[in-house]
């Protein structure tokens, strides 16, 4: 995940039962996605394992990077790709000391510089900062702004992602602003389209990127 143009990132929602695989084939079959994140909340490892590893198996097929949210344990038994941590989720060290160098550690920076230089210094692999926009994904605690991007791409090499109520009519600011990936979820999977064609439409800001 250090390729400079700006990419999209794929947040799963919390609900990844039913004819979701379905859906993240489609989805990864309409255009270039560089990392997918699984997200479940408040369940049991041996039944997010039962619902990762089907979806893993897609983003292998498709070579998009299979990342964990917030469970290092479960990223250890899945051999995922990478791990994301939210502040408070665990110790970065640790993570890295459990999953190897060759793993991609993410860590949530919110919209605070200290956070990220932190997270930089420990060895994560990329920042994630937001919410830019309203989002229904999750409670909105802190609100970022664009210049933050700019202020890191300024000062660092580490890429950084964008986060947060991301759409594709809000996202040229973001990827202007120096997103190296843009983090979506809602957007992606309740297009009323389907996700496809969500897809789609950020692949079209995004490709023009590679003939800079």
């Amino acid at each position: 995940m250090t390729i400079p143009d700006c990419q999209l990132y794929l947040i799963s929602p919390l609900d990844v039962g039913g004819d979701f695989s379905a859906r993240l084939e489609e989805a990864l079959s309409a255009a270039p996605v560089a990392a997918f994140q699984f997200r479940v909340k408040d369940m049991d490892q041996h039944d997010a394992a039962r619902l990762a590893e089907p979806l893993q198996a897609i983003c292998a097929a498709h070579d998009v990077a299979f990342i964990v949210n917030d469970d290092m344990a479960l990223a250890k038994r899945l051999g995922a790709d990478g791990l994301h941590l939210g502040q408070g989720d665990g110790d970065l060290k640790e993570a890295r000391q459990l999953l190897g160098p060759e793993a991609q550690i993410g860590v949530t920076c919110h919209n605070s510089r200290h956070f990220a230089m932190e997270a930089g210094e420990a060895g994560a692999d990329y920042v994630a900062f937001g919410a830019f926009f309203p989002t229904t994904t999750k409670t909105v605690e802190h609100q970022a702004d664009p210049e933050i991007l700019e202020w890191w791409q300024g000062m660092f090499e580490l890429p950084c992602v964008a986060i947060g109520g991301i759409t594709p009519e809000n996202a040229p600011v973001l990827i202007e602003a120096g997103a190296d990936f843009l983090a979506v979820s809602a957007a992606v999977w309740t297009h009323p389209e389907g996700p496809g064609a969500a897809v789609r439409a950020f692949d079209a800001l995004l490709s023009p990127q590679s003939a800079r």
